[in-house]
């Protein structure tokens, strides 16, 4: 029987107080996204709206950055790595979301554009943070 230590894919010299999702760009580009549609795109949407879109759109804004910490916690790098793509899949939801409000007539087109700079900057990292992951998980399989 293999040692159950051999499974180990975290080395506890590797460990740092100041170092976990949060100082992830990722994760910091995640939240400007969430405050972004908290402070520039909820604000916009009319009261019948309210329970509607704008609750898919908190439910999306929480979870892209929920799902960073919550995958960086995972101890193998398959478990974060789905995470992660989990978090990528609720930006796309997000800019789903956008176009929408933008569509319906509730924000503009300038709103629409900011957002989807912010939006494809955010999908450029998570996308080379899941790629890194991946070659970190393919490094440990030796």
């Amino acid at each position: 029987m293999d040692n159950l230590f051999d499974s180990i894919e975290e080395k506890s010299s590797s460990y740092s107080v100041n170092k976990d999702f949060t100082s992830l760009e990722a994760w910091k580009k995640f939240q400007i996204v969430k405050i972004f549609f908290y402070k520039e795109i909820l604000i916009k949407l009319p009261k019948e709206e309210l329970y509607d879109l704008g609750s898919q759109i908190r439910r999306a804004s929480i979870s892209i950055t929920a799902n960073i910490a919550e995958g960086y916690g995972r101890f193998h790098y398959q478990e974060g790595i789905q995470f992660y793509r989990i978090s990528r899949a609720s930006l796309y939801e997000l800019k789903d979301h956008l176009i929408s409000a933008f569509e319906l007539g509730y924000i503009s087109q300038d709103l629409k554009e900011k957002g989807l700079k912010i939006i494809e900057e955010s999908k450029r990292l998570v996308n080379g943070f899941i790629n890194f992951q991946i070659k970190q998980k393919k490094g440990i399989k030796k």
